[in-house]
């Protein structure tokens, strides 16, 4: 058995998570708004005596719960693959359409337990459903409908920078925390599909777009899982930073590699059926100090500069040389908190990297079958 978490249900998992992150704020706004209008009505003396205000609460809660449910866990998920999948105003119509659904269906559901109380009925029972359908009539509705359409809106924003910035850096930019540059010891990672001109040679430009990725997207569940960031794609490389503490933190620098090791072996048949080759890749990784901070006008994004970058990439360039897959730096290797037993380190000695006056001290790591 492996040791390392199965990686096939890290999406799901991801899924889950982000369904009930997105359920509590939506609970949350729903509640928070609730006590807004209450209190604008009750300081204007509008406020009904007959007016329940546990059941219009109960009323609202539940259904703030299930519009996070429905949209957490389902429309959502719906909602950012038609953004990716079809035209822009396809999509948007797709989206209109997939909303307007779920309101009716959280509509009937909250309303219709508010009338089933006041009127001490079942919500089953045909006068219950048509209270139901008069709301729907009513300017409350319509202000709902576009309120919540604005908190949709934005959740899909949300979503869509975070995933473009990646988990965690997003909130730094948030924070304003690399406004002005700072210095950050981080592990870099450098990853690169072996014989990649051939097997773009192979199977022409355009399969070797959709196999890089693919690629990519197979590895990504293996560096989120293990607290990485993408930093960069830059043609067939992918370059992969940690925060030292989180790279080092359970040697999640190395577990990334062997899961993602695990992930393309797992899927090999099936880039075999669809390309004819499957992506052999190799890794180096090392850590250092870097400068960190925001760049760009028009397009900002963070940005790392330092000679561990360049060193991490030299590393990387050795691993044919050496005939391995994986190689880090012996600094790198000497700073996790332990080694689990069956990763077995193997010395490479000394090495010389191209623009480097000293030599660096490498190793590499295997897996052992017992």
């Amino acid at each position: 058995m492996s040791i390392f978490p199965f990686l096939s249900h890290f999406r799901r998992r991801y899924y889950v998570r982000r369904g009930i992150y997105i359920t509590i704020s939506w609970t949350i706004v729903s509640v928070v708004l609730f006590f807004y209008e209450y209190s604008v009505l009750e300081s204007s003396g509008n406020v009904s005596t007959s007016f329940d205000f546990i059941s219009n609460l109960t009323a609202t809660f539940i259904t703030g719960m299930a519009a996070g449910l429905l949209g957490g866990f389902f429309t959502i998920n719906l909602m950012e693959s038609w953004l990716r999948k079809y035209p822009f105003w396809q999509a948007l119509l797709y989206i209109f359409l997939a909303y307007t659904t779920t309101a009716i269906i959280v509509t009937v559901f909250g309303v219709g337990y508010l009338y089933a109380v006041e009127s001490n009925l079942p919500l089953y029972r045909i006068e219950v459903f048509s209270e139901v359908l008069q709301f729907f009539a009513t300017f409350f509705f319509l202000r709902n409908y576009l309120i919540w359409l604005l908190i949709v809106i934005f959740t899909l924003i949300l979503l869509m920078v975070n995933d473009k910035y990646g988990p965690g850096v997003f909130q730094d930019f948030l924070r304003g925390k690399y406004f002005h540059p700072k210095k950050e010891e981080r592990i870099f990672m450098f990853i690169d599909v072996r014989s990649a001109t051939t097997i773009a040679e192979e199977i022409g430009e355009e399969q070797y777009f959709n196999f890089l990725k693919d690629f990519f997207k197979d590895i990504t569940p293996a560096i989120i899982y293990t607290r990485g960031e993408v930093y960069q794609y830059v043609g067939d490389e992918v370059v992969v930073t940690w925060k030292l503490k989180n790279g080092l933190y359970k040697i999640n620098v190395l577990r990334c590699y062997f899961d993602m090791k695990r992930i393309i072996n797992k899927r090999k048949k099936k880039y075999l059926k669809k390309y004819g080759v499957y992506p052999d890749f190799k890794v180096g990784a090392h850590y250092g100090q870097v400068m960190t901070g925001e760049v760009g006008i028009l397009k900002r994004e963070i940005a790392f500069s330092g000679d561990t970058l360049n060193t991490a990439s030299r590393i990387q360039a050795l691993c044919n040389e050496h005939d391995v897959d994986i190689l880090l730096s012996k600094k790198l290797a000497e700073s996790f908190p332990y080694l689990p037993y069956r990763f077995k380190q193997r010395e490479i000695g000394p090495a010389d990297l191209r623009g480097k006056m000293e030599s660096i001290d490498l190793v590499t790591f295997e897996l052992t079958d017992s």
